[in-house]
């Protein structure tokens, strides 16, 4: 009895895929995909801040480590 379950799950599971990818090309024509100047205009947001966040743990890291070397005295 378990091997017939088996066996029909596993004839169930092609048609079950393909009808998952056939939703899954549904959905993604229902996106809204961004235009160049969105992608473009975002990219330079994210490069921003990153150089910023990056400015910014550096010169933390610089006093920290003056602090350290301060007070230990080396």
């Amino acid at each position: 009895m378990a091997l017939q379950e088996q066996i029909e799950k596993a004839r169930e599971a092609v048609p079950r895929s393909i009808n998952f990818l056939q939703e899954v090309g549904v959905e993604l024509r229902k996106v809204h995909w961004p235009s160049r100047k969105e992608t473009t205009a975002a990219t330079g947001v994210v490069i921003a801040i990153t150089v910023a966040i990056a400015l910014y743990l550096g010169f933390v890291d610089f006093v920290v480590s003056q602090v350290v070397h301060f007070v230990l005295g080396r």
